[in-house]
């Protein structure tokens, strides 16, 4: 028997709105519902609200599988798998979910504003591994060594990354993005938001349409099965 389900002053009453976990701006953040907040939960959340083109980072988890169910907007999901040595990647709209296995290296990409999920887990509390913090750790000696890249240009590339990078792009990024594209006599995208790149500058090898009839299994057309 659980004893917080023994104790007298138990509640089975939380705000999952209450516990800011991270926060971007005002329309990008997550707030969370774990084991500290709520003692009797069994699988603890994230509550995630996102606007289009912003992307949960890439990270894994040690002690978890995680199950993304979207509740208004679109999202797209990518998930490594490590015993076929694919990326699977699915496009998910009000009502569908996706999983992510322990320890499994994935990713989220909103495609609408507004965008709201739940990331369920089946342990109280996750640990998180940061696909940002392996980056800026990792000597350019080591990423030489070990990928034969050239150290000076690896450098450069992550020196940007000061700090773990939960809702990504960083701020300012964007600024970046808008300043390169001027150089370039480059309009924004029709449709998007400003200098926001299009579904298929997230997944270059992707057509963003159209789109199966059956979003929630792998698209054949963007080189997954």
């Amino acid at each position: 028997m659980n004893p917080d389900l023994m104790s007298p002053s138990l509640t089975l009453m939380a705000d999952s709105n209450e516990v800011v976990n991270y926060k971007r701006d005002p329309h990008n953040y997550i707030t969370q519902l774990f084991a500290a907040q709520f003692p009797p939960i069994q699988n603890g959340f994230f509550n995630v609200r996102l606007s289009r083109g912003i992307i949960v980072q890439p990270h894994w988890h040690t002690n978890v599988t995680e199950l993304v169910f979207v509740i208004s907007g679109e999202a797209v999901t990518s998930v490594f798998n490590p015993f076929t040595q694919r990326l699977m990647t699915y496009r998910l709209g009000p009502g569908q979910v996706a999983q992510f296995p322990k320890g499994w290296f994935h990713w989220i990409v909103a495609l609408s504003d507004e965008a709201q999920l739940l990331t369920i887990f089946d342990q109280p509390t996750p640990d998180v591994v940061y696909g940002s913090d392996f980056l800026r750790f990792l000597p350019k000696e080591i990423a030489g060594r070990a990928y034969c890249v050239d150290e000076a240009a690896y450098a450069e590339a992550v020196a940007p990354i000061r700090e773990s990078v939960i809702l990504g792009p960083p701020p300012g990024c964007m600024q970046r993005e808008e300043d390169q594209y001027a150089a370039r006599q480059m309009p924004p995208y029709p449709g998007l938001h400003p200098f926001q790149p299009p579904y298929s500058a997230y997944y270059p090898h992707m057509q963003p349409e159209p789109y199966p009839t059956q979003p929630q299994m792998p698209y054949p057309e963007f080189g997954f099965l």
